[in-house]
């Protein structure tokens, strides 16, 4: 394209203006540059229905609906004037006016097209000496003449006096002298991105932001989280490595990724991600380097590293997507459609509902599709509207659920929740007072017995991430089965922690007939693979009966647990029985149901995750577990004291669950005291490592590792108490244990 040469596409459902500034002798900027700002109302008041703004030198500088639509205000009066005959032709005008009339020329055809503001300021000074001059005239001719002129300038003025631009600024505007370009820095502020992206990103921090945090990704992308006045969510804005490049760097990736892009990867390659990217990373590494020495260029080992990662991440990975998953206080990312038109919205862990300054574009969108239909092996499409995936990046993995035509009428859309890279466990979430400490010491207690239970709770409200905690209860001895259709649960975290652990994925509920084997046959094969703790992702559909069959044939044998909707246990019983179609009976096979509540504060702008209540599910109802009392709340979450409180019946020891439990171990048998106190034991036990890692700032104590090892020690440590003394005497048992743990924690404050 030639200099200024340009072209409307249509991105989504916007009109963009697109101008080549390359070669231009002028730079591409409405803020900075006069000669910018006439030349692109000029195309504006061709153009009315432009909605965006994209100029192309080097970058890409991009001005959003918002900043658009204050210029096309202007370009609209510009075009109504210029078609004005009785404005714009001098001979038109009394004798006595056509020299002034020309002034008035002068400042619609050039000064507001390049300084609206500068017109609007020179107006008023021409109507206010206009008002005095007036008063000045006695004759009735001349007078007639001056009002003639006064009205011109008055009907412009009002014209200009509506537009945002001016109502913006007009308070601000004494002393505004021509040519000031700086209110007009302070309104429009492009999203710049180099022009191998398609992502647009607002770079400039919000000029009535308060900064409120600031940290590092990974040493390279930086992000600050912004309150902005007149909106209840937190700006996060993100500078990304590639944002920070000289034009040398710009130009050698821009020249690698037209190169590396010729290179498509097949179908087959996506099956292995991890390698494909090995292998575009090698690839990208030699070109960068090889390029570098051609054009003179000096590149270090750790730049030549950078930039081939940058290289991966817009070529085969997923853009600044991946950046964003490199937080890990990032828990959910959602990218509404029309592609192009919104900015990535997240979900943080410490300023909840976030906007970010990353705006993806139509063929973002369009690219992450085709790379999740590969990944996944599952269609997407008007006939198959749903896809549910998973996306591992290096450092992040995540779900992802993608929604098109015709279930989302503006096109694609998408869902990430972002897993924590390590498993989460038990202490972590005391640390985080989602459950108390004896909350914590019963699940550990009823997942060492081998009871079935199920986690639920509403959407986001952690119920996969407390089921991951739970399982780090299970002895590594045991064998575990996990069954998901969208792979969430850490399984390769659990393999390098030891576990004996067996993934099997199935056919998601809302997919058509594929290859994959569905989520109820996929549950009765588990049950043909020997002796293992089964494990199910989400119970969505008809695989509940299968989970239940699991439920009777593992009850006191091994954990059988999985999550589900629902926001109390009643509402567990009505989803499994009523919806699902699980007859009463087998539905008490469930032991123990755990709600998982997001709660609101009271001024509704945070929410707290909370395990709500721990509930037994009894035997000896018929019809309705409600008024039978098939439901004994164990514990249950106190909102006043914001805790998880044992109910009388677990005081009391009213509890079958726990009794059957004690049942099977000789030294509980008929001992409601002893079973109680290995309860407080584990309690007592997760206390210390939270104790322990806050006084000593050892946060990696909470973390699954030093947890599993601490777990395997009071199993040893009860095993040995019992062939020495021939009874679990918790006392002992917690004071060997403690000198363990400090031993361990003198070796980490060593180190």
């Amino acid at each position: 394209m030639e200099p200024l040469a340009y072209e409307l596409i249509r991105e989504g459902q916007e009109d963009v203006l697109k101008i080549n500034y390359e070669g231009a002798s002028f730079p591409p900027s409405i803020e900075s540059s006069e000669l910018c700002m006439m030349d692109t109302i000029d195309k504006l008041a061709q153009m009315p229905s432009v909605q965006r703004i994209l100029f192309v030198q080097k970058r890409n500088y991009e001005y959003d609906r918002e900043q658009t639509s204050l210029l096309r205000e202007i370009a609209n009066i510009y075009n109504h004037l210029i078609k004005q005959r009785k404005i714009m032709m001098v001979a038109a005008f009394d004798p006595g006016l056509q020299g002034r009339a020309a002034l008035v020329q002068d400042l619609v055809l050039n000064l507001l097209r390049s300084d609206p503001l500068g017109a609007y300021v020179e107006l008023r000074r021409l109507v206010r000496e206009q008002k005095i001059k007036m008063s000045k005239i006695p004759l009735e001719q001349e007078a007639r003449e001056e009002k003639m002129y006064f009205d011109l300038l008055r009907y412009i003025l009002d014209l200009l006096e509506r537009t945002r631009l001016v109502q913006r600024t007009k308070s601000n505007l004494f002393g505004y002298r021509l040519g000031d370009r700086s209110f007009y820095r302070q309104i429009f502020r492009p999203a710049i991105t180099p022009d191998f992206l398609f992502t647009r990103l607002m770079a400039e921090t919000p000029i009535d932001g308060e900064e409120i945090d600031a940290y590092l990704l990974n040493q390279e992308s930086e992000v600050m989280i912004f309150k902005v006045p007149e909106d209840v969510k937190y700006l996060y804005h993100l500078t990304p490595p590639e944002f920070k490049l000289s034009e040398d760097l710009y130009d050698l990736l821009d020249l690698a990724r037209n190169v590396l892009v010729e290179h498509k990867p097949r179908a087959e390659e996506f099956v292995d991600p991890s390698r494909m990217r090995q292998t575009f990373f090698n690839i990208g590494r030699d070109l960068l380097i090889e390029l570098a020495e051609h054009k003179g260029i000096s590149l270090d080992f750790n730049e030549i590293e950078q930039l081939a990662q940058i290289l991966v991440r817009y070529t085969v990975g997923f853009g600044l997507l991946e950046v964003l998953l490199q937080d890990e206080k990032i828990q959910d990312i959602t990218v509404n459609g029309p592609i192009g038109e919104t900015p990535i919205f997240i979900v943080h862990a410490d300023y909840d509902e976030c906007v970010t300054n990353i705006i993806p574009s139509r063929e973002d969108g369009e690219s992450w599709a085709t790379k999740f239909r590969l990944i996944s092996g599952r269609p997407l499409d008007e006939a198959n509207p749903v896809l549910d995936s998973e996306l591992v990046v290096p450092g992040a993995r995540a779900r992802v659920a993608v929604i098109t035509n015709p279930l989302n009428p503006l096109g694609l859309g998408y869902a990430l929740r972002r897993h924590r890279d390590k498993p989460w466990t038990l202490p972590l979430f005391l640390q985080n007072k989602t459950i108390n400490f004896l909350g914590a010491g019963l699940m550990s207690f009823l997942i060492d017995g081998s009871r079935t239970f199920l986690i639920a709770g509403t959407r986001s409200s952690g119920k996969t991430s407390f089921l991951t905690a739970c399982m780090i209860e299970i002895m590594r001895k045991y064998r575990i089965i996990t069954v998901e259709d969208t792979l969430e649960l850490p399984v390769q975290a659990f393999r390098r922690l030891g576990y004996n652990i067996q993934p099997m994925k199935v056919r998601a509920a809302l997919g058509m007939a594929s290859s994959e084997m569905s989520a109820e046959e996929g549950i009765r094969t588990s049950l043909r693979m020997g002796d293992s703790s089964l494990i199910v992702g989400e119970v969505r559909s008809i695989e509940a009966k299968s989970l239940y069959e699991a439920m009777r044939i593992g009850s006191l044998a091994n954990v059988v647990a999985g999550t589900i909707h629902g926001d109390s246990p009643y509402g567990v019983f009505d989803r499994v029985v009523n919806d699902l179609g699980v007859p009463r009976t087998s539905f008490k096979a469930t032991d123990i149901i755990v709600i998982v509540s997001s709660i609101k504060s009271a001024d509704g702008l945070h929410k707290m995750r909370r395990v709500t209540s721990i509930t037994e599910v009894r035997k000896e109802w018929e019809n309705d577990p409600l008024r039978e009392r098939g439901f004994v709340e164990l514990m249950k979450y106190n909102t006043k004291t914001d805790q998880l409180e044992a109910t009388d019946d677990l005081i009391n020891g009213d509890s079958e669950v726990i009794k059957s439990i004690a049942g099977n171990v000789k030294e509980w048998a008929g001992s409601w005291d002893a079973v109680w106190e290995n309860i407080l034991l584990r309690t007592k036990i997760k206390e210390e490592l939270i104790s322990q890692a806050e006084k000593f700032q050892k946060p990696e104590l909470l973390e699954a590792s030093f947890v599993i090892q601490a777990n395997d020690m009071l199993h040893k440590i009860s095993d040995e108490i019992r062939e020495e003394l021939g009874n679990l005497d918790s006392k002992r048992i917690f004071f060997m244990w403690n000198e363990w743990f400090k031993r361990e924690l003198k070796k980490r404050l060593i180190e």
